[in-house]
């Protein structure tokens, strides 16, 4: 395992007011980072509940347009828990969430510490109506582009916004349709071409989890997609996705993505934990190094203590002179910082044939 630097509890659901009157915050994690003048712009996840508890009732939030946050009340007879975030419905087998979320802009002098807060970036129309998740930020030359989860009764897809301040933002729509998530941007276009990391969610399990990679012209149109990388070990057996924005190094791009294992008949979602790849700097549909084993998994008690427990989930990457900042969420909970010194981390990175 990768050594600790130092690790940091950013903020947690005790640092930002809910959105109106009547929810709760339960996460403020999965952070999108980047540099931003001297410091650092981040865009968390924003996770709210009803306060309001009724007796044989489920409080079910979705985004109305025009209206804001509405509640479903289901009879608990007609639900079915899955787990502390989803309940299935007995009549047809789809699912809810228990909570919807909204993305909100901090800024921070250090990465440490948050400075102050920012733009809200609230659900919008109808392929949103459960909220917007992890946002991921990549600078393309002067702008900068922000992959996002929208979750709707239609799945769980990817949308594009763009800002230069992180004022105002424009959205750019659906880029990758359901269900498909944790789609990070390359920071500079290869061969002429924006690249971007994917992961397609089969409903139907013909293979164990992967990670894509895909091309576009104009960021909104992609295509010649390809699988890059299976989960090669138990630790990332379960699920697998890109996490941080790849960022360039001498020997390739350096991409800190994440991997879950679940013991079979265990209760939960699993342990997440995060990995490193490298990827040819020339064509990134090869992996030139890996680390064999996990650089970071669960260990402090907002790790693996939250509304998720054993959550380690790396969303975004600042280089800070010899260090490396890792920017992720815990226990869908909070906001974490990793710490660690660039020459070490690229030392775990493995070269391979067999990717």
């Amino acid at each position: 395992m990768l050594r600790r630097l130092r690790t940091t509890c950013v903020i947690g659901p005790s640092g930002l007011d809910p959105s109106r009157d009547g929810l709760q915050v339960v996460g403020v994690f999965n952070p999108g980072a980047a540099a931003f003048g001297d410091g650092v712009v981040l865009m968390v996840r924003v996770a709210e509940r009803s306060k309001e508890r009724r007796a044989g009732f489920t409080a079910l939030p979705r985004w109305e347009t025009g209206v804001g946050i509405v509640i479903d009340w289901v009879p608990d007879v007609e639900l079915r828990p899955l787990d502390a975030r989803v309940v299935e419905r007995k009549a047809d087998g789809l699912v809810r969430l228990t909570f919807t979320s909204h993305l909100r802009v901090l800024f921070s002098p250090d990465g440490r510490t948050i400075d102050s807060a920012g733009a809200w970036f609230a659900p919008q129309g109808e392929y949103e109506e459960f909220g917007v998740e992890d946002a991921r930020i990549t600078r393309i030359e002067d702008t900068y582009w922000i992959t996002y989860v929208a979750v709707s009764r239609h799945g769980a897809a990817t949308a594009l916004a763009s800002t230069r301040e992180f004022r105002e933002f424009e959205r750019h729509g659906i880029i990758f349709c359901p269900e498909n998530k944790d789609v990070v941007l390359f920071p500079e276009r290869i061969g002429g071409e924006y690249v971007a990391l994917h992961r397609p969610n089969a409903a139907t399990p013909f293979t164990k989890p992967e990670m894509w990679i895909a091309r576009s012209s104009d960021l909104i149109h992609w295509g010649r997609h390809e699988c890059i990388h299976a989960g090669a070990a138990a630790w990332e057996a379960g699920r697998i996705g890109a996490g941080a924005p790849p960022i360039r190094t001498p020997d390739g791009w350096l991409e800190i993505y994440h991997g879950n294992r679940k013991a079979q008949g265990a209760e939960g979602v699993g342990v997440y934990s995060a990995g490193a790849l490298l990827l040819s700097l020339d064509d990134p549909r090869h992996v030139v190094a890996r680390a064999r084993e996990p650089i970071m998994e669960p260990e402090l008690d907002f790790e693996r203590d939250g509304f998720v427990s054993n959550v380690v989930f790396p969303t975004g990457i600042v280089a800070r002179g010899e260090t490396y900042q890792i920017f992720y969420g815990a226990a869908d909970r909070s906001v974490g910082l990793l710490e660690v010194a660039r020459h070490e981390l690229l030392k775990t990175l493995l070269r391979t044939t067999d990717s």
